[in-house]
């Protein structure tokens, strides 16, 4: 199993992503926003689906953070893993790029306060764009296959991550799940407005992607207790090198 190494700050030359995200179609995100606002409250009401697994995913997570670290999550929802996480780091910025989500997010954060944690209606890109080159660790959880632009979204974590900063991400892999959900259960649920567009990808095509945008994939995991895994854990990292787009920012606070 992987574990984090020391950070170091020996540059290695390697060819990078130099231009900073490119925003998203304001179309597609306004669109993906107005679902998940009206989706939030059943959202956060919801159970999950497995329990165990989740708790294995933090566990994992929870090893690969240090007390230094400046972190971002994209795609926060309604919090409840940045409030779990939040305490083992030096700041955690939780971003999602529905406002009703994270209005859910801060009141739960005003009913449990952690000093280390602050939420923002933020896409990926508009958090790179805040602070190029801020953060130690970018989260993405359940996700990188909701994005509107997946190269882009890809793009966003590099340019928010220092180099030597990790990426982890967990994801569904639709085209992993039984047939008949991409291609019947999910059109069907996409026309009654039920479901979001969604990328049906499989684990090593994610990967490869991962890849393509410069990083270096260190674990692939499957942490389910229920059934056939579709959600790889993925460790990656983006190499230690000279800084190509501006001089590390401060995280927000």
């Amino acid at each position: 199993m992987f574990s984090r190494p020391a950070m170091t700050t020996t540059p290695t030359p390697l060819a990078t992503n130099a231009l900073p995200p490119a925003p998203p179609d304001p179309a597609a995100l306004r669109q993906s926003a107005r679902f998940w606002d009206k989706m939030a409250r059943k959202y956060a009401a919801s159970p999950i689906a497995d329990e165990a697994g989740y708790e294995a995913s933090l566990r994992r997570t929870s090893e690969l953070l240090a007390e230094s670290d400046q972190v971002l999550e994209i795609g926060c929802g309604t919090g409840t893993t940045a409030l779990r996480l939040a305490h083992r780091v030096r700041r955690l910025h939780a971003t999602d790029v529905s406002s009703q989500m994270v209005a859910i997010a801060q009141e739960k954060l005003a009913a449990t306060p952690v000093a280390q944690l602050d939420f923002a209606v933020l896409d990926a890109a508009g958090a790179a764009r805040q602070a190029p080159q801020a953060y130690d660790v970018v989260l993405a959880f359940n996700v990188l296959h909701l994005l509107p632009d997946l190269d882009g979204g890809l793009d966003a974590v590099w340019q928010a991550l220092r180099p030597g900063g990790f990426f982890i991400s967990k994801t569904p892999c639709v085209a992993e799940m039984n047939p008949l959900i991409p291609w019947v259960a999910l059109p069907l649920a996409r026309a009654l407005g039920l479901a979001p567009p969604v990328h049906c990808f499989q684990g090593p095509t994610l990967e490869a992607a991962i890849a393509r945008h410069g990083f270096e994939v260190l674990a692939v995991e499957r942490h389910a207790t229920k059934g056939r895994d579709v959600r790889p854990y993925i460790v990656a990292r983006k190499p230690h090198q000279a800084a190509t787009v501006a001089d590390p920012a401060p995280a927000p606070h």
